[in-house]
């Protein structure tokens, strides 16, 4: 791919000008492409009048809105590292992400502000002066984006409990947009929703970046609202939706979804954690192809997804490798495996990071001598090359000698009609070394199954070796913003 390309969105602003780019639902405000456009241009005069220069930092904590894309855009118009901070982390934990990133000027919302507050950093606020200043700067004019010029970090959700800065370049921008327009057929005729957290990947890039690159509308909320999702699925103004599980299940469960004209949803997306297959099912009794994704927040994010054909056939699976994205597996010895064995994942291609910010240890311990990014995760391929996600390397223990994946076991236990959601993990065990400890979530409306009902149910489908030792039953699970279980949390 190139070194260098346009300014997409002062080009975009060029070809589609009049077209409306974002509507921010909570406030009733939108702009289009010309506005968009000229508003990051003041806000990148801004930061220039702050004293923000190229490779400095700007950090920003807020709930979703317009003006995060204006500062996104901003900081790239003059070489500015954005760094999007974690509103659901305490103060201590935020305080780690400051240190680490080292931004000099703060964005916060109204209501983080008091949050921004013990960050010690000059702040403005988003809902107060920031509006009065962006129309009083002096505009900067676009320039050429370079195509590994760093243009924001995300911090890693931490399910092992040690978040890192995940440096995304402008290459890795383009290339999602390629991989997941491509997928989905985006079109500039397009309507998504974005209400993912936008320190987490998939609310920047799934789907709302690639749809304002392509002259799509972007309807902004400030976070998931199963009522606003289904008022908009009601009114017919969505085209694309991208999702983690958890609010899929939210969704199903709603009283007005299966009644809104769903149909009218042209690709349903699904990443963040594996989409269990009753949640699949659901939906696919109501006409819905979810179609099951994987990626991480290293791979930019789009790395799998299932076509729509193939999502009611291939349950379980995360479809195919996408347009820009190579993957392999390969055994402990670096060897590559069979179909149908599995081994780690790896992946390499344009969205791959270049690494993880301020830390060139945990960069090198990422990639391969060959240069293949380790994604940590277990996957196995079928005859057909649909490929399949079987957990992570770390999760995987050894039980009297057998290798176990607890994802397999937590597809067996999601299977029961009374369970919503499982997890399991290794327990240290004096005879067999470790054993599988299953904690489960009860499904709404159901009746709690006994332990000995769970382990007659588990030995029906597994061997022995496989069932869990153990059963605890939990009201929800801690979660990281993608959706994903913390395991590392788990008692």
């Amino acid at each position: 791919m190139l070194n260098a390309f346009p300014d997409l969105l002062a080009r975009r602003a060029e070809l589609s000008g009049d077209a409306v780019a974002f509507e921010e639902l909570a406030t009733a405000r939108s702009h289009t492409y010309r506005a968009l456009g000229e508003r990051a241009a003041r806000a990148a005069g801004l930061l220039r009048a702050r004293g923000i220069g190229e490779g400095d930092r700007v950090g920003i904590l807020c709930r979703n809105r317009i003006a995060f894309f204006e500062l996104l855009f901003a900081c790239a118009r003059i070489g500015a590292i954005l760094v999007p901070l974690n509103w659901r982390m305490p103060p201590a934990e935020l305080a780690t992400l400051v240190a680490d990133a080292g931004p000099v000027l703060l964005f916060a919302g109204a209501e983080d502000e008091a949050a921004a507050a013990g960050l010690a950093l000059p702040t403005i606020g988003l809902d107060r002066d920031y509006a009065a200043l962006v129309a009083a700067a002096d505009p900067v004019a676009p320039g050429d984006w370079p195509a590994d010029g760093i243009w924001y970090l995300l911090y890693t959700s931490g399910t092992t409990g040690c978040p890192k800065g995940v440096i995304y370049t402008f290459r890795m921008a383009l290339a999602n947009h390629v991989n997941i327009g491509s997928a989905i057929d985006l079109a500039s005729t397009d309507t998504t929703a974005n209400f993912l957290p936008l320190f987490h990947t998939a609310g920047i890039n799934l789907h709302t970046l690639p749809t304002l690159f392509q002259g799509g509308r972007v309807l902004i909320l400030p976070g998931f609202d199963p009522e606003a999702i289904v008022a908009l699925l009601e009114a017919r103004r969505l085209d694309t939706f991208f999702a983690v599980p958890t609010v899929y299940h939210a969704l199903l469960d709603h009283p007005r979804f299966a009644a809104a004209p769903l149909d009218r949803v042209r690709h349903w997306g699904c990443g963040g954690a594996p989409l269990p297959e009753p949640v699949a099912a659901r939906a696919r009794a109501l006409g819905i192809r979810i179609c099951a994704g994987m990626g991480m927040t290293e791979t930019g994010p789009t790395a799998f997804l299932a076509s729509a054909a193939e999502a009611w056939t291939h349950l379980g699976s995360v479809g195919r490798p996408q347009l820009l994205v190579s993957a392999r597996i390969v055994g402990p010895s670096g060897e590559a495996v069979r179909d149908g064995d599995v081994g780690e994942l790896q992946f390499s291609g344009p969205g791959i990071t270049p690494g993880y910010w301020n830390d060139p240890a945990a960069t090198r311990a990422a990639f391969t001598e060959d240069g293949w990014l380790r994604s940590g995760d277990l996957a196995r391929r079928d005859p057909d090359g649909l490929w399949y996600i079987e957990g992570r390397c770390k999760e995987m223990f050894i039980s009297g000698g057998e290798n176990v994946y607890p994802a397999e076991v937590e597809k067996v236990l999601a299977a029961h009609p009374a369970i919503a959601e499982a997890a399991v993990v290794a327990a240290p065990h004096p005879r067999w070394g470790e054993v599988g400890r299953a904690f489960v979530q009860i499904a709404s409306g159901r009746p709690q199954p006994g332990t000995k009902e769970l382990e007659a149910f588990c030995r029906t489908r597994l061997a022995a070796y496989k069932v869990p030792e153990s059963f605890h039953y939990v009201a929800d699970f801690p979660r990281s913003a993608g959706g994903k279980v913390q395991k590392h949390l788990l008692g």
